[in-house]
């Protein structure tokens, strides 16, 4: 018998600890929508729900909400250029615009978060018996981790930055709320060993960015490893809008786009001189 003459079968019921709904009532995370959480709930605290289904402590919220502001908006990125840039084009498309900065966040943007938080864990889980207990211990742990990845010519996730060369703002600030918070876990431990041993080995300093705490962090708050990419997505939905928004009262897509179509300058063809495949 052919297969289409076999009705696939599905389960009766499909459970979910998330949104559900029913004649008169929503139920989110086991709580009535209308009046436990709106009105009740920050949305940083409520995306941390979402994400752990268990509803955090205050200072997990304040953590969090921190990591948020520090990832949402870092002005013309290109994540914010081609949002804008988009909208320029189709301005019937809010969602396209947003889609479309989204879609930029990568190794080099946002994409930090989620590489820096993993290389942490990672040093972390090969640890054999007990972690360091204290500054001297996780300094010795840095230390090596930082020269296997010199020896393996691997760049450490989450040390330099382009612009903050003499100390990037947000990371100095970030591991202080962890303190005031008591959240202060050994991904922050080990990253802050990092950023105190590495001159030792690269024989000059570099600073810890921004959106490496910000992976610290977010590890150390014990969220989804594979998620900490779409907490920074989160956060830069937030500054995207923001761009749409001055987009709108100050607009400077059109010039972006003309100062390149202006003055583009036609050249003769240049023939690939790499030896690569030509079919």
């Amino acid at each position: 018998m052919a297969d289409h003459e076999h009705p696939t079968e599905y389960p009766p019921e499909y459970p979910t600890a998330l949104g559900a709904s029913s004649l008169k009532t929503i139920t989110l995370l086991g709580q009535d929508l209308a009046e436990d959480v709106m009105g009740e709930v920050s949305f940083g605290e409520l995306a941390f729900w979402l994400a752990t289904q268990r509803r955090p402590a205050p200072g997990e919220v304040r953590v969090f909400e921190a990591v948020l502001a520090a990832l949402a908006d870092h002005g013309f990125t290109p994540t914010a250029i081609v949002t804008r840039l988009t909208y320029l084009s189709a301005p019937d498309s809010v969602q396209g615009a947003l889609a479309a900065g989204l879609l930029g966040g990568g190794s080099r943007f946002l994409g930090v978060t989620e590489d820096c938080g993993l290389f942490l864990h990672d040093v972390l889980s090969s640890v054999d018996g007990e972690l360091p207990v204290d500054d001297a211990g996780w300094d010795e742990l840095a230390l090596a981790t930082v020269r296997a990845r010199r020896q393996a010519k691997k760049l450490i996730p989450g040390l330099g930055h382009h612009v903050h060369k003499e100390g990037d703002p947000r990371t100095p600030r970030l591991l202080r709320i962890a303190e005031e918070e008591n959240l202060f876990g050994p991904h922050l431990a080990l990253f802050a060993a990092i950023g105190r041993v590495h001159p030792r080995v690269l024989g000059r300093t570099l600073p810890l960015n921004g959106a490496g705490v910000c992976g610290a962090a977010l590890a150390d708050l014990g969220l989804p490893l594979p998620l900490l990419r779409a907490f920074a997505l989160l956060a830069r939905t937030a500054g995207l809008i923001g761009q749409l928004a001055e987009e709108l009262r100050r607009p400077v897509g059109n010039e972006i786009f003309l100062s390149v179509d202006l003055n583009n300058r036609p050249i003769a063809p240049q023939p690939d001189t790499n030896g690569g495949s030509h079919g």
